[in-house]
């Protein structure tokens, strides 16, 4: 009976190699259903195998756990078994994870954990230990119990420190910074998780770290969330430029790795269909031992040494993983395409304040493209809705999704930025429909679309529309701020409709964040809202005190922030206080900087803003020519903007963006939404603003934002 088990094992394996799942299950299924008895032993490997098959093939959770249950029934008789016990108690424990249910899925852990403190020190009990603090840790943070979670993953690092694996410590301690992210209660404690996973790093041998890709996009992934929090850009723009690189390359040692698989498997399918005696099977066999080589090579050089049993002949794509730990840890963080996706999202976030539009566009894209393709293999066609998903596909689904609507977010404030309005509202469009579909998984993203109807509607000049928007935005998010950027927003579109009932309602608005605007982590807030509060003081003509405020922005902006759009407009706004004081050179030489950056960043409205500014300068320095040419640039640069404008607002979609109501949605009461909303990316706030929201200029050539100050005060004539 044994060599009969055997044999059906082999065959499963077979079928598992060529991609026929069902058949492998079958093969395994037949031992178990079998009226003939096997030994226990052999039908829990099989259940076990079942399992293990059904969890990395299918979305029959619910089979693979009847058959876990059934395994853990029969192994309560067997005394000893002690890997097998864990095995069972470890995919069960995914079992429980893939369906949201947590409460017995900690249960099982702790029986998991139990067994392995009754029995010894040795290496492999270590191993299945951290194996289930780590699977605790995750089950904790989902719950919300991050100093829970904290304190699992601690006892992880301590084991593995017992083991003198720095690997494994390096697992527990990227970890504990992921999950210090996630809570983000103390910036020094952050802080002080990311120091202690770079010392780790740097401890690691060159040849370990290679061996640890999965680790270094983790680390280098979660130091970029980090520094983006705390407003440092230039240190993130280092962590984004070394995980390009890496991604880069990994994508090059994949690609050989793929090409020499399915040419090695294509030797193998000829070997095994030849005459054994054809004279051509020596020249194969050479061909497949110098492939072979070729593939050992690879996949050391890419760090993929674990696959060197496995490779051989095997369809199973292998490279798709970037494991974090060795087995049994169920260490992968994200699958491989998710983490380039999310390569490609940090590259576009570090290049969209300084204007490296035409790079963004291409990571936009490719990013972009790369997430429907992995939506289509979880079945998330174009007629797809939520409740057509499988409840074990919600959590994956929920990852691609929040990457696309980040991508989609970045893309509508990229197009913006450069007057492409049509463009940006096809993609808010997308995002609107998108949420639409999905609702309960991407109801994180409700806030960031009402925002984003805010900057669309403040852009076309629809000021009382963009102030609704953006103040839903603030009702519909628990982050202090993004309330914060949202009621700013809300205040410039107030100011910018002019009256004095609007002022003081922007007064009302700026007020409470100016009293906060220190106690947030970074800069941003802080810059956005001086920026707002100066305008406002312009407005009331109290110019002294709007320079200084201004210049304290500016020079927090430029150090700090190097967001070139706002400091483009910092300066605009700084040249129109210098023309108002008459202090005409420096007015000059502030408005010529304004231009160049603004010219680099495509920005129509700003270029038409600065050049009415200097229209005045010359105005009031007798500078006739300079006056024709400046009137003559902006009467181009207002016409092609009017075009744009036109284009946009002929859209049957335009009045649905602005108008103002909510985006109307059913969700689905019955869903498990926590194992979506906690998705490895999604508890950071990424959004870089390019501004805080200025006016595209009206059928007159200089906005509303600017007449106020350089009409009145200056000595411009009518």
């Amino acid at each position: 009976m044994e060599a009969l088990a055997e044999g059906l094992w082999e065959l499963a394996d077979f079928h598992e190699q060529n991609g026929e799942i069902g058949k492998a299950v079958k093969c395994l299924e037949t031992i178990c259903q079998s009226q003939v008895s096997f030994l226990p032993i052999v039908e829990i490997k099989s259940r076990l195998r079942i399992a293990t098959l059904l969890l990395k093939y299918t979305h029959n959770v619910n089979h693979a756990k009847s058959h876990l249950e059934r395994s853990q029934l029969l192994l309560k008789s067997i005394p000893s078994c002690f890997e097998l016990k864990c095995r069972a108690y470890s995919l069960l424990s995914q079992c429980y994870h893939l369906i949201g249910a947590i409460p017995p899925q900690k249960q099982i852990i702790n029986k998991g954990l139990e067994l392995a403190c009754a029995s010894g020190d040795g290496f492999a009990v270590k191993l299945w230990c951290c194996n289930f603090t780590s699977q605790l840790a995750n089950a904790l943070a989902i719950e919300g119990d991050y100093w829970g979670s904290i304190a699992a993953l601690e006892r992880g690092f301590s084991c593995a420190a017992e083991m003198y694996y720095p690997e494994l410590q390096m697992f527990f301690a990227t970890s504990i910074f992921h999950v210090h992210l996630m809570q983000w209660e103390d910036v020094n404690s952050v802080g002080n998780a990311a120091v202690k996973c770079n010392e780790i790093w740097e401890f690691l041998q060159p040849d370990k770290r290679r061996q640890c890709m999965g680790l270094f996009f983790y680390n280098e992934l979660l130091n970029t969330f980090y520094q983006l929090r705390i407003c440092d850009y230039k240190t993130a723009a280092l962590h984004v430029d070394k995980l390009d690189e890496a991604m880069r390359k990994e994508m090059q040692q994949v690609q050989q790795i793929k090409n020499l698989t399915v040419e090695l498997n294509t030797i193998n399918d000829s070997l095994s269909q030849s005459d054994p005696h054809n004279r051509e099977r020596l020249g194969l066999y050479e061909k497949q031992t110098q492939l072979q080589e070729q593939l050992r090579q690879a996949t050391f050089s890419a760090g993929m040494e674990s696959m060197g049993s496995l490779y051989l002949g095997n369809a199973r794509q292998m490279w798709d993983k970037l494991e974090l730990a060795p087995p049994p840890i169920d260490g992968e963080w994200l699958p491989r395409s998710a983490v380039y996706a999310l390569v490609d999202l940090m590259v576009v976030i570090s290049g969209r304040p300084k204007g490296l539009f035409k790079e963004c566009g291409k990571r936009i894209q490719s990013g972009s493209q790369l997430i429907k393709e992995e939506l289509l293999k979880l079945g998330i066609t174009d007629g797809v809705r939520e409740v057509n998903l499988q409840h074990t596909a919600i959590w994956m689904a929920g990852v691609y999704l929040m990457l696309l609507m980040q991508f989609l977010e970045n893309k509508v404030a990229v197009d913006l930025t450069r007057s492409e309005f049509v463009e940006a509202q096809e993609a808010l469009l997308q995002m609107k429909n998108w949420f639409i579909r999905f609702p309960t998984i991407l109801q994180g993203c409700e806030s960031i679309i009402e925002m984003l109807r805010g900057q669309y509607a403040h852009s076309l000049g629809c000021f009382s529309e963009a102030a609704f928007h953006f103040l839903e935005a603030a009702k519909l998010t628990e982050s202090k701020s993004m309330q914060a950027m949202c009621h700013v927003y809300a205040a410039v579109s107030h100011i910018c409709i002019g009256d004095a009932e609007s002022s003081s309602q922007a007064l009302d608005l700026i007020g409470p964040v100016h009293a906060i605007m220190d106690s947030f982590v970074g800069v941003r807030e802080k810059t956005s809202v001086l920026f707002a509060y100066g305008l406002l003081l312009m407005k009331r003509h109290n110019l002294q005190e709007a320079r200084i405020r201004l210049a304290s922005g500016l020079r927090i902006t430029h150090q700090l922030l190097g967001n070139i759009q706002l400091v483009s407009q910092y300066l605009t706004l700084l040249g129109s206080l210098a023309l108002a004081l008459h202090d005409t050179t420096q007015a000059r030489e502030i408005l010529k900087s304004s231009l160049t950056l603004a010219k680099t960043l495509y920005d129509i409205p700003t270029q038409i803003w600065v050049v009415s500014v200097l229209t005045a300068l010359h105005q009031e320095l007798g500078e006739k020519g300079n006056e024709i040419e400046n009137t003559e640039y902006a009467r181009k640069r207002g016409n092609d903007l009017q075009k744009r404008l036109a284009d946009v607002r002929s859209s049957i979609h335009h009045m649905e963006l602005i108008e103002k109501v909510k985006i109307e949605v059913h969700q689905l009461h019955d869903t498990d939404i926590r194992r979506a909303n906690a998705g490895p990316s999604l508890g950071v706030n990424l959004d870089i603003p390019e501004s805080i929201g200025l006016p595209v200029a009206n059928s007159t050539p200089i906005s509303r934002l600017v007449n106020i100050d350089t009409g009145r005060l200056g000595k411009r004539k009518s």
